[in-house]
């Protein structure tokens, strides 16, 4: 294999997962290559594999179950589904591990793969991903030719659904009117079967899974992504709208005037759903942005527990303190009834039954908590050396702070204000974050001066 070769795909092994564009950074070879050693290092018996809606999908799916089997293997293939859908049979099929095929809320000329070991543990580069890389990229010692690329079809929807439907009390919700946006990715297969066992008028946009994204990348991050979403809620005069990345493991909530509710929020208000189901119990969230969190953590009789960022973190902070409930305001939300693994349907359940049992819109639910820590929405800057740009910020800062931490990036904490700033694991951004104790001006006011620093190394910045 020429170095050049090794070296693109070398590339697509990130911290949490593997992705990259077919054809350069990722392809057929490269996935038995995977499946091949994945299943000498670690398995035993099964693999679940799972694809998104991606034209490239089947192939790379195709190649990596043939990899699994010419190591000795076994395949449980339950096809087309959501990553979340692979977390879950691997614990309710008592899986060696599971592998799905997805680059989430990528292009459409991007794929990749998210892989857990047993109990849906996540293999990052912690704890063997790279071991798998350096195997993996030196090559595979058997050829796809004369190895069965399919694996036994299993079908986990109707046990996954009705775990699923756990979470609530489906007599309490109430026939609240639902947008509901898949994005022509995956979530739109798990919306038709939970439909009709929910009260809820639903108005469906791109349910049909089309890896071509005729309707753009599955990414409502975006802010030109959400127009759609947030025009059908105000249109259908909605209670709610909901929309989904690619492989549906993160939702995201508009409220019935068609306003994007920011993720950071919502980690709030699904702590305190949990922690009332729980009686209690430990809440992991992460230092982006954390007042409103730990506030109503505490108010609830929960107790908080800083993680850093990124699926691989959470979740063993969730496993470490037996936490109830984990988020992100990237929306990724983590619950222990669900191996401690995050879930993109979870989610809006518990919202649609808080709104039913509290007789509240969404934006009432999220008001008090937007106007006592309002916040600026992640800000991103292409920088050539993030950790100048982190340690003048320190320097410029650390004065004015009654607190300063470096768990993820650079935290910095004054009296009525604070501000995160954290290189991306994923992308070449400078990520800020800020908020403020109920001051709408000093937000905007500081906003502008911790961008205006940052700008003055920065190539180009976007919300």
């Amino acid at each position: 294999m020429v170095n050049e070769k090794s070296a693109n795909y070398s590339s697509a092994f990130h911290i949490y997962d593997i992705r990259g564009k077919v054809g350069e950074q990722l392809d057929e070879q490269l996935a038995l290559a995977i499946g091949y050693h994945f299943f000498r290092r670690w398995g035993k018996d099964r693999v679940v594999v799972g694809r998104d809606a991606r034209l490239s999908s089947p192939a790379l799916q195709a190649a990596v179950t043939a990899g699994i089997r010419a190591a000795g293997g076994r395949v449980w293939d339950i096809g087309l589904c959501g990553t979340e859908m692979v977390y879950f049979a691997v614990n309710h099929l008592q899986a060696d591990g599971g592998i799905m095929i997805t680059a989430s809320h990528n292009p459409a000329e991007y794929n990749g793969m998210k892989l857990v070991l047993d109990g849906a543990r996540p293999l990052i580069s912690t704890n063997g991903l790279y071991e798998l890389r350096d195997a993996a990229v030196a090559g595979c010692p058997v050829s796809a030719a004369g190895v069965d690329g399919g694996g036994d079809c299993i079908d986990i929807s109707d046990q996954y659904i009705a775990h699923l439907l756990t979470y609530v009390d489906r007599a309490a919700i109430r026939p609240l009117t639902v947008v509901a946006n898949a994005g022509n990715g995956c979530a739109g297969t798990v919306m038709e079967k939970l439909a009709g066992r929910l009260p809820i008028r639903w108005r469906e946009l791109n349910y049909r899974p089309d890896g071509s994204f005729p309707h753009g990348v599955p990414n409502p991050l975006l802010v030109e992504n959400r127009a759609a979403t947030a025009r059908a809620v105000v249109e259908s005069k909605a209670d709610l709208g909901i929309a989904w990345d690619g492989d549906f493991d993160r939702c995201f909530f508009f409220t019935g005037d068609g306003q994007f509710v920011e993720g950071y929020y919502l980690v709030g208000l699904l702590a305190k759903a949990i922690l009332g189901r729980a009686g209690g119990g430990r809440v992991i969230y992460e230092p982006r942005l954390v007042w409103n969190t730990e506030k109503i953590v505490r108010e609830c009789g929960g107790t908080p527990v800083l993680s850093r960022t990124g699926h691989g973190f959470i979740k063993e902070a969730m496993r470490t303190n037996d936490a109830v409930y984990g988020g992100e305001m990237s929306a990724h939300h983590y619950f222990r009834d669900f191996g401690y693994c995050d879930s993109g349907m979870i989610p809006w359940l518990l919202v649609v039954e808080m709104m039913s049992r509290e007789g509240k819109s969404l934006s009432e639910l999220v008001g008090a908590m937007q106007a006592q820590f309002p916040c600026s929405g992640e800000i991103n800057f292409r920088v050539a050396d993030s950790q100048a740009v982190l340690a003048d910020l320190e320097q410029h800062y650390a004065r004015q702070a009654v607190n300063l931490h470096h768990i993820d990036g650079l935290s910095v904490e004054m009296e009525n204000w604070r501000f995160n700033v954290r290189a991306s694991a994923t992308e070449s951004f400078l990520r800020l974050n800020l908020e403020t104790r109920g001051d709408r001006e000093m937000l905007t006011v500081k906003t502008d001066e911790i961008s205006r620093f940052i700008s003055r190394y920065a190539a180009d910045s976007q919300r």
